[in-house]
Parts: structure tokens; sequence; C-alpha cells
């Protein structure tokens, strides 16, 4: 007998054991039919799977955003299946579900051509159309290994010796099998025709260049097919706004080989860069934090210290001098603040203490990992440590979420959403000590009225931390800002504050920052105005265009004048007709363009014609020049 608990309560009690499907026939034909996967005491199973006694089910159907992830990685598995089909000697790697989509890695003897897609697109819909079952095979992980050497599986050979489980999870899917903890959808039937492969290219096994050269392709699905259709009609927007291609039409970046993963900035796009920062330089100022800057070469001794050499030592670069001293460019700055905090005899009235570097990092990404200015290998924070009493958490972490706050609304970014990471596996600190800055972060994020979602065991190796998520304008989240609470780092480096008491105590260390690493904030914010920057932020706000050489010293005279208010101004007196230049200087989205000629010259006038309307208007040359001053003011 067994006894079940539906997701609103209600218990429903059967006379022998059931699996997820047998319970989806018990509530409803339409739930038969239409079940996909099941919950099950809060973790997803396959529909299959036999339901314990007592335990909470609710069966889910495609249409559960929790169905998505499993509708991709089952579409993963029929890819390598189908590849496998049309090329027997294909060995399989892995085949993750990724944000819109998934991929599968394989080794094979030559790359996948586009005809080649065509084909494994084809053989798949040929397999949802034979209603394959997904069928799962509990193994011993011995029987396994023996299973996969002899079907000559070198990559799931090596998995499985790198387990320590007494027994795994295999798939079985038509006469395909891989190695997977699953859960899976009932058959390809599920899987419909809402999917489509995208492309192809290289990778490395473990993403390491010196593992095996394998070639991964990628593809999408989607519950429907009109899902399919606003996720290519998306697709095809992003590429639009692709900040690489935005960046070298404008002139704003470039990047090459002998510098992998460091951006060239141009002057347009360095002037980007300033006023970015400087706009955040000003927030910083009337929020009350004092800017520092430190060191970017440190001696290993500080990482080994702070912990940061242990967890993160493959992803620093480091240098051995002449006299073997062993020196590290850093990661973060942290440790270099806690060195600036230890100078001098700090009081419980110095704090709070709110420490702000625009500072400089170098992290080794694998070069299949980089991605324009979104994923560098060297890159600026503005990142910032607030140095408080355990007291202060709570009024600390609402400033910050106002400054956050106020700070996304002024570059266009209406709205976020919160992430809390908790402890990781491998950490730093007592579990009293994660018990306390955990219950501490929590208290204070629902003090600042925020609502958020638990990312587990994704927080810092010594803190929680908040994770604040923007959503542009395709809908894509981007993760900016970050907050952590960290007990750990002042006590591991020996920062002290005396107390009212006058007892010697180690300060909290709240990790934050705002937009996270500058370059990959321009990135974003590239893709959100397809490079059509409100006018503040605009690397040239105007360009006076003459129509006749007879206009030049009245073009000129114009460009002077915005200059002496601070405006970023340029000239254009070539020898070009005005729709050329027009054109010209409207892909290269430049606010306004300002056209002169011996009328304008006359009447101490310009035509004004702004980015993206067709409209012109013919104002007094002072008047424009003050509305320029307001409009394009740092906010």
């Amino acid at each position: 007998m067994v006894d079940i608990f539906l997701k609103d309560g209600q218990k429903r009690h059967f006379e022998e054991a059931l699996s997820g499907e047998d319970l989806a026939a018990a509530l409803s034909q339409s739930l038969k039919k239409t079940g996909v996967l099941c919950r099950v005491n809060n973790a997803l199973a396959d529909l299959k799977a036999p339901l314990p006694d007592a335990s909470t089910v609710e069966i889910l159907t495609l249409q559960h955003p929790d169905a998505l992830e499993v509708l991709r990685h089952s579409t993963a598995h029929l890819l390598s299946h189908a590849v496998q089909a049309l090329f027997p000697d294909a060995k399989l790697a892995v085949g993750p579900a990724t944000e819109n989509g998934f991929f599968f890695d394989f080794h094979v003897s030559r790359a996948f051509t586009p005809e080649d897609l065509a084909a494994i697109e084809k053989k798949m819909q040929a397999l949802v159309s034979e209603d394959l079952a997904f069928e799962r095979l509990i193994m011993p992980r011995l029987d396994a290994l023996r299973f996969f050497e002899g079907r000559h599986e070198p990559y799931k050979i090596e998995i499985l010796k790198d387990i320590s489980d007494d027994t795994v999870s295999v798939y079985r899917l038509g006469d395909a099998y891989d190695l997977c903890r699953g859960p899976h959808l009932p058959s390809t039937r599920f899987i419909g025709d809402a999917f489509k492969i995208l492309a192809s290219s290289g990778s490395y096994w473990k993403g390491e260049k010196s593992r095996d050269a394998l070639q991964r392709i990628y593809g999408t699905v989607w519950p429907t097919q009109a899902d399919l259709e606003a996720y290519s009609r998306r697709k095809e927007e992003s590429e639009k706004r692709d900040h690489r291609r935005i960046g070298q039409e404008m002139d704003l970046f470039h990047f090459q080989d002998i510098a992998p993963g460091a951006v060239f900035w141009h002057t347009k796009g360095w002037t980007l860069y300033r006023l970015l920062r400087d706009f955040l330089r000003k927030r910083l100022a009337a929020n009350s934090y004092k800017e520092v800057h430190t060191p970017m070469l440190l001696d290993r001794v500080l990482w080994e210290e702070s912990g940061h050499w242990e967890k993160f030592r493959e992803n620093m670069f480091v240098t051995e001098c002449e006299d073997g001293r062993v020196m590290a460019l850093k990661p973060m700055n942290c440790p270099c603040h806690i060195q600036i905090f230890k100078q001098r005899t700090v009081s419980y009235k110095d704090l709070p203490w709110r420490m702000a570097e625009f500072g400089s990092c170098h992290r080794y990404e694998p070069s299949g990992a980089l991605h324009g200015l979104m994923r560098v290998r060297g890159f600026v924070q503005d990142d910032a440590h607030i140095f408080c009493t355990p007291q202060q958490i709570i009024s600390e972490t609402k400033a910050f979420c106002e400054l956050l706050r106020e700070t996304y609304t002024a570059l266009g970014f209406d709205s976020f959403f919160v992430k809390f990471s908790d402890r990781p596996a491998k950490r730093a600190g007592s579990d009293a000590t994660w018990d306390l800055a955990e219950r501490a972060l929590k208290e204070a994020t629902l003090a600042a009225g925020l609502d958020f979602t638990l990312n587990t065991g994704e927080g810092a190796f010594y803190g929680p931390k908040l994770e604040f998520v923007l959503k542009d304008c395709l809908g894509r989240d981007w993760q900016c800002g970050t907050l952590q609470v960290d007990f750990v780092l002042p006590e591991r480096l020996g920062a002290l504050y005396v107390t009212e008491s006058g007892e010697r105590a180690h300060p909290v260390m709240l990790h934050r920052a705002v937009l996270g690493s500058l370059e990959r904030f321009i990135g974003i914010l590239i893709e959100q105005y397809a490079g059509a920057f409100p006018v503040w932020l605009t690397p040239v706000q105007a360009v006076v265009v003459t129509i006749t050489e007879d206009a030049n010293g009245a073009a000129q005279s114009i460009v002077d004048k915005l200059r002496q208010r601070g405006l970023r101004a340029e000239m254009d007196a070539r020898n070009e007709t005005l729709s050329y230049k027009v054109r010209e200087h409207s892909l290269q989205k430049i606010p306004y363009v300002l056209v002169v000629g011996r009328k304008e010259a006359a009447d101490g006038t310009v035509t004004v014609r702004k980015l993206g309307t067709d409209a012109q208007q013919t104002v007094p040359v002072d008047e424009f020049v003050a509305r320029l001053s307001e409009e394009g003011r740092l906010p």
C-alpha cells in the first residue's frame, strides 16, 4: 500500500506500488497524455520512476518551466543517437542542456559540414517519429565500466573511473546508450518538432587545450513551434546587436591574438569607458566611498594567507622573479584592501569604512570561453569593500541596494532580480561562521525589501552572496552586481578594530560591486542600446556638417562653443554630399547631426537632425548649445 500527497495537500491511497506514469493516469486522462516528468519530494524524476510511500508528488507537463531543461537534455541525447547512427565511429563526450538549447561534444575523424548538420537534423526528426523510449538502467559502476569498454567509449570510461559511487545511471534510447543521471522525457515523441540544429565548432575534452580535440554541435529546442519562432526572432535581433560587430562599426575597440582576452580600446571606446567610470565614481563619492588604488602584482604569500592560492590558483597569472620570489597578478582586490585597512588603528567610530577601487584584475580564462567584452582575461571591477560591525550589516545592505537600484535605473534598466547563493562544498571557515553569515545576509536582504531565489552552493569560498541579475531589452539575463558577507578573510588576514569596550575584534567585510566588470557591462550596454547610447553616454554627442565651404568658419565656431561647455563635438567639412554625411553619422549612432549652410551661417542658426527621426528643426545656435548641455551632462 502506498500513500501519495499531491501538490495541493490532497492524500491519495493506492493498494499497489505505482510510478509517476500510473499516478498521472489515475489523476486524469489529460495528464496521462501530457505528463512528461514528475517532482518527487522536490526532486525531478522520470515519469516511470517508482514513487516512495508518503512522498509528495507533482506531475509536470512540457509547459511547466522546470520541464524545459529536461526537454533540452533529452534532445541532446537524441542528437547523440542521430550522430552515431550516421557516423558509427563517433565517440560520445558530454551533452548538457544550455540556456536556450543544448550541445553535444563528439570525437570524429573530421569536422562536421553544413550538409552533415542538415542530415543530422533530418535523422533526429525520424527518430522522434519512431517514439523511442528513454529507458533508465541502474548498473553497478564496474559493470558499467565494462559495458562502455565494450562499446569503445573512452570518455565515458574516463568519467566512470572518476566516480566513486557503487552504482550509476545509464539511459538507453533505441540501440544507443549513454551515462547520465537524468531525468528524461518518457520518449522521443514528446520532443516534437520544435527543434533546430544551429551550428558546429571545435572544442576540447574537459575544455583543456592539452586534451583531445572534439567537435561540438549546438541546437535549440522549445515546447512549441511558436516558442521556436520567437527564439529565432530574438536570436536574429541579438545578432544585429552583437557588441563585437557594433564595436567594430563604431570604432570602439578591437581584439587580436597578441593579447588574447585583452581589449584594445580606441578613442571613442575609451571615451565611453571613462564616461561610465566617471558616472559611477560620482555616485560612489555621494555615498561616502573613499577611492583607493592597489598594486596589480603581489607576492604569492598574500594569496596563500587569504586562501585564494588554494581555491583560485589555476585561474591566476603567475611569474617567478630572478630571486626566486613567486608573484601573481591579482585576480581580485579584497586582500589588497585589507592591507590598507591594517595600516592604522581603526576604532568602531570609523566604521562603516567604505573603500572603493576601479581595480585592474587578471584571470586566466580558457581560450574557448573568451567572448568579446563579455569574457576577457584582463578587466576592471567597480569593486568596493565595506568594513563594518555585525550590527551594521542590515543598514549597509539597504544602502547598497538603493545605490544599485538608482544606478541601474539611470543606465536604462528598470528591474532586476536577486539570487541568494549559499555555502559551496569547498569553503573556508566553520559551519558556525557560515550559519552566522547566511542568517545576517538573509535578514539584511529582507530588510532591504528584496525577494530572492535560492542559488544553492554557489557562494564564494569565504561567504554567502547576493547576485543581482538584470534583464535586457531582449529578455536576456545578465548577472552584474554582487554583495557578499565575509567573516572569514578579515580573520585570516588579521584585520582588527577597537570596539566600544576597548577590545580588539575582526570587522565584517562586505564585498560589493554594482556593475561588476566594466568591460562586460559596456558589452551589455552596447547590446541593450544597439550602440545608440543615451546622449550623456555617447562618445560623440554632435557632429557639425557643412553644406558649402563658405560655412566652415561658422561650423567651427559652433564646435568650439559646444566643446567649451564640455560637450563632445566634431566637425565634418569633407567634400561629400549631405545625404552621404548624414547616413554615415547615423550609422555611427551620433545623436545629433547639425547642418550648417550659407543661410544658417548668416542667421546664427543650425539645422538639427536627431538620430532615429526624419524630422529636422532649425534653431538658434545658443539655444541648441543650452539644450545639449542639459541633455548631455552626467546624471
